[in-house]
């Protein structure tokens, strides 16, 4: 084990006494009729997700961590982390911005604020452990056009802050992707680069025979999960993934079922998440508005809410202040109803 390698294991044993999570989820952000952002429901929401989730990223893609403001970026960060405080998760604070003086702005903001949670803190590291936060999580650079130099030079510049980092390649939104010889460059250099995720489902990084340094991998591309895993001849460590907000005891099975080598159980899981979420992004992806992972899980999440009579109540509201479609919330709840995993109760009922 090379130096920035050894670093950066002594770092993870630091945020992760018990070990990093293997399932990790991105909340999804709750708004109220009137667009204001509805916190008493994300709490009872993350109530609902924490008994089989001890990772979680706030805001992400799926709780629209691109289409918040630099206020609500900082509004749903605070609510994280009075969550992360009182419970034994691992939180990652999303910083889902275009451009790294934007990134970096916003790391700034965020420990600022954790400085104030508690008071009397001056040491970054103790000031995350104080609050269970243990990294930020960054995209590259947005742009087509950015070479790789570019958005090595881009993701340097934040990595040089010297926090805790997430890289999150995610080409649906940044129009790029950080080249595995890139990503390679970067762990050689940087100890405090700790995590990847991969949502692009091209998974051109985890696949590839570079020098990965101990960085823990999760997939965030959704379907075929039993096939991922390490340990059963796959190239991730873990999830993190959109529909861990919905479905969190049911792929938290599937992770312990592949740790204990029962794979048909696994697959069976497997198998049938991959075919609901397939059926409901299908639902979503004529809608103008939003984001297929948010929409989906929301779609979803409005029956584990509701139960079944949520086909009755109005759709979830979108950061955009407009509802999911009624004929998308009741397909839906067919597709819940066909594959049998419509509750019979929902969390808020």
């Amino acid at each position: 084990m090379n130096d920035v390698a050894g670093k950066r294991q002594a770092l993870i044993n630091k945020l992760f006494p018990s070990g990093i999570p293997r399932l990790w989820c991105p909340l999804l952000t709750h708004y109220r009729s009137d667009g204001g952002i509805d916190f008493d429901r994300m709490h009872v929401h993350f109530n609902h997700v924490v008994p089989w989730v001890k990772g979680f990223l706030i805001p992400g893609s799926t709780g629209d961590g691109w289409e918040l403001t630099e206020d609500e970026t900082l509004e749903v960060a605070d609510f994280a982390i009075q969550q992360a405080r009182t419970r034994e998760i691992s939180l990652l604070l999303g910083v889902l911005k275009a451009d790294v003086e934007t990134m970096k702005r916003t790391i700034s903001n965020m420990i600022k604020m954790l400085q104030e949670n508690p008071p009397g803190k001056e040491d970054a590291g103790q000031i995350l452990q104080a609050n269970h936060v243990c990294g930020f999580t960054i995209c590259p650079p947005r742009g087509k056009s950015l070479t790789q130099h570019q958005i090595e030079a881009g993701l340097s510049a934040v990595l040089d802050m010297g926090m805790p980092i997430a890289l999150y390649q995610l080409p649906q939104v940044t129009e790029n992707e950080v080249a595995p010889e890139t990503f390679e460059r970067l762990v050689q250099k940087y100890s405090n680069l700790f995590l990847f995720k991969d949502s692009s489902g091209q998974d051109s990084v985890a696949t590839s025979d570079i020098y990965k340094g101990g960085v823990f991998l999760v997939r965030g591309a959704e379907g075929n999960y039993a096939h991922w895993l390490t340990g059963t001849g796959g190239s991730y460590d873990g999830f993190l993934l959109s529909t861990a907000n919905c479905f969190s005891q049911n792929l938290s099975s599937l992770i312990e079922s592949l740790e204990k080598n029962d794979q048909k159980r696994a697959g069976g899981i497997s198998e049938r998440l991959t075919a609901i979420v397939s059926e409901v992004f299908a639902l979503v992806q004529p809608l103008p508005y939003g984001n297929p992972f948010t929409n989906a899980n929301k779609a979803i999440d409005h029956f584990f809410a509701f139960g079944p009579s949520a086909n009755t109540i109005e759709g979830p509201i979108l950061h955009e202040k407009i509802r999911i479609p009624h004929d998308v919330i009741q397909a839906t709840g067919a597709i819940l109803t066909q594959y049998n995993l419509m509750p019979e109760r929902g969390y808020l009922e």
